[in-house]
């Protein structure tokens, strides 16, 4: 009788730590889905921001065409990069074209300062106050991706969930959004 309950215990023992094991892969990778859902919903408000600045472009540039019209390389430039965005498929090329996109906005803005009738024009005043507001809310979800994809990324490389991660097919697939090329140089600004 001794050897039975010594095989029962060892029986016992060998299926409670199966049900620990399974608890903690299953736990794992709710985990793992949620941080990869927080994710990917923080790339989704990224793209909406980059949609509503990308349907402020064309008014913007019909408003400022009005009075530049010298100024033909920087709205081609413009569309262009717009229809970079419109066609990107990866991350990457979406983050690229907005880019493009953000430079191509800012020598907009900069040709502005050469027109002071556009300054007092309300209809493009309103545009740039809501350029200005959509630019803001693009840098608070870009915020919100990376902490998001860093929180991720963090938890598919720390033991033993990385193990986890690895058999059921988690990966690094989230690129950090950088900040754009030549935003760490302040823009020059005249007050003649």
């Amino acid at each position: 009788m001794n050897k039975n309950s010594n095989s029962n215990k060892f029986i016992f023992a060998f299926l409670a730590i199966i049900v620990v094991l399974a608890f903690f892969v299953i736990t794992t990778q709710r985990g793992l889905v949620d941080q990869r859902e927080a994710v990917e919903a923080s790339w989704s408000d990224i793209e909406i921001q980059y949609q509503r600045r990308a349907d402020l472009i064309p008014n913007i540039v019909a408003t400022v065409k009005e009075q530049a019209n010298r100024e033909q390389e920087i709205f081609t430039a413009l569309a262009d990069a717009r229809s970079k965005l419109s066609g990107a498929t990866t991350r990457e090329e979406v983050i690229a074209a907005n880019q493009e996109v953000s430079s191509g906005l800012s020598r907009l803005l900069a040709v502005v300062e050469n027109y002071p009738e556009l300054k007092q024009n309300e209809a493009f005043e309103q545009l740039r106050v809501q350029l200005e507001g959509t630019e803001n809310r693009i840098a608070v979800a870009r915020k919100n991706y990376n902490d998001a994809a860093r929180s991720y990324k963090r938890k598919i490389k720390v033991f033993p969930t990385n193990m986890i991660a690895g058999m059921l097919g988690f990966t690094d697939e989230f690129p950090y959004i950088q900040a754009d090329p030549g935003s760490e140089k302040a823009p020059e600004v005249s007050f003649d």
